[in-house]
């Protein structure tokens, strides 16, 4: 039996959140321990050997590399994004191609709101989460590190009325190492300022998919 998306935004048993009109993936992918460790070292040589590796995002795919580590990550992706797919009702197999980067932040680093154009769902994985603050004298209602999602619907929560369970226009992620997020590309997203003077790294990627054409709904077919 398939299970009923939650009536509400919080967690369901396998990770899933219904956020507005939107569904967002939320799980810690089992053996993220022992994969870490050897993904921020490849990350780490990489960025030695390319300083812009951060930025030079659409210039590289961290997938065409065939480390053990990497393609476990690539894998773990695959399945969760025919999961994705499969709870959105897609129950039918799509061709994709997956394009990977590295990101690694130091203090003071952040990503602008953004979306991913031409990708069809869009994803981060976490490899290293800092766990403490530098000693600055920030507001209280800073979310260091966090990625907050906004909702596609502007001004929506304007009407709101009581007990609506999509009133907030924006939700924020607190990242811990071995998470992975996957969201709709078009989505809104913007990556909060590193104020740890550890590193912050991840790995952010898009499924692209291949002849979209094929997948047209009936009523855009001519």
């Amino acid at each position: 039996m398939t299970a009923k998306p939650p009536s509400d935004n919080s967690v369901d048993e396998q990770g899933f959140r219904q956020l507005w009109p939107v569904l967002l993936l939320q799980r810690t992918l089992p053996g993220h321990d022992q994969a870490n460790p050897v993904l921020e070292q490849s990350i780490l040589h990489q960025e030695a050997m390319h300083e812009g590796l951060t930025t030079d995002y659409a210039q590289q795919n961290l997938f065409a590399s065939d480390d053990p580590a990497i393609n476990w990550l690539m894998q773990c992706i695959h399945k969760s994004a025919a999961d994705y797919c499969h709870r959105a009702g897609m129950d039918y197999a799509i061709d994709w191609t997956l394009q990977g980067w590295a990101n690694v932040n130091r203090l003071g680093d952040y990503h602008d709101p953004h979306n991913h154009p031409h990708a069809y769902l869009s994803g981060t994985y976490y490899v290293r989460v800092p766990q403490s603050r530098a000693s600055l004298h920030n507001r209280a209602d800073v979310r260091p590190g966090c990625i907050t999602f906004y909702d596609p619907r502007g001004s929506v929560n304007m009407t709101a009325i009581k007990n609506d369970p999509q009133v907030e226009p924006e939700f924020t992620v607190v990242p811990q190492a071995g998470m992975i997020l996957m969201w709709p590309a078009f989505l809104l997203h913007y990556v909060h300022p590193n104020l740890a003077d550890d590193l912050r790294i991840s790995i952010s990627f898009n499924l692209i998919v291949k002849s979209p054409t094929n997948y047209l709904p009936s009523q855009l077919r001519k």
